[in-house]
This record gives C-alpha cells, sequence and structure tokens, in this order.
C-alpha cells in the first residue's frame, strides 16, 4: 500500500478537517470507503453551499468533483503533481440544504502524463444520480510556494 493509500485508509468514518485540502476542509465530507484511485464520501450539504432558491449550487458541486478526482488521483501514490486540465459536468436533480449527497471517483484511465477520471454525485441511498463529472488531471512539476 503507497503512503497516500494508508493516509487515506486511516481517515476512513471521519470528516475532512484535517485535509492537506483547504477546499476539502471546507466541504467537510467524511470518506466512507477508499481504494487505489476508487474514493467515496458522503457530504451534508450546508446553507452556504447553495444557491438562492436553496439548491446546491452548481459551482459547489463541480468543486464536489474537482476536489474528489483530486484526490483519487493522490490516492494512486505517483511521485508527481497532477492538476486539472478540464472539467465537464452534467446535472440530472438537485439537492437542498440538509441533504446528504454520495460523490463516488474512479479513474478511466491512468497515464503517465494525463488521467483521466470520472465521478458520479449520488443522493444518500444512492436512488438518484444528482450530477456526473468527468476530468483529465496533467502531470506538472511541483509547485514552489
Amino acid at each position: 500500500m503507497n503512503k497516500a493509500m494508508a493516509l487515506f485508509k486511516s481517515y476512513l468514518g471521519k470528516d475532512s478537517s484535517n485535509s492537506i485540502s483547504p477546499l476539502m476542509r471546507w466541504l467537510n465530507p467524511t470518506l466512507l470507503s477508499a481504494s487505489e484511485g476508487v474514493l467515496e464520501f458522503s457530504y451534508l450539504i450546508r446553507e452556504e453551499m447553495t444557491n438562492p432558491m436553496g439548491i446546491l449550487h452548481g459551482g459547489t458541486t463541480a468543486a464536489i468533483i474537482d476536489d474528489a478526482v483530486g484526490a483519487a488521483v493522490y490516492s494512486l501514490g505517483k511521485p508527481n503533481i497532477y492538476t486539472t486540465v478540464n472539467l465537464a459536468v452534467d446535472y440530472f436533480a438537485s439537492a437542498k440544504a440538509g441533504d446528504t449527497i454520495i460523490a463516488l471517483t474512479s479513474i478511466t484511465k491512468n497515464g503517465n502524463q494525463i488521467v483521466n477520471t470520472s465521478c458520479e454525485v449520488w443522493n444518500a441511498d444512492k436512488t438518484q444520480m444528482i450530477a456526473k463529472g468527468h476530468s483529465n488531471l496533467i502531470k506538472i512539476d511541483r509547485i514552489k510556494k
């Protein structure tokens, strides 16, 4: 098991308040399951994640997908950093503040330069798909702070 995967295994059943990702800390999902490239997160929709109509904002949904697939790529234990090149999201249903949603990631193609990913967002009992996103992430050099 690689170091990143060991880290995810230690987070199983816990919220993301200790995540290395500031966005993931704000979204604060609970990690439900983890294997290399396949992560399942549960999110409680808070009011600040919604639009003026009180439903989950499309931008928040896109952020959930982008952050979740980034974590999935990280779970592969690759020695380089990968960053999003593109993200396409299809929206199918709504969720409102107080609802719980599930994001399930997968790796479609684990390339050396580009990793193609997918993420499905479901309602809590996985009977209705809220959205589905596809993304490509590209290998980059480490960013200097």
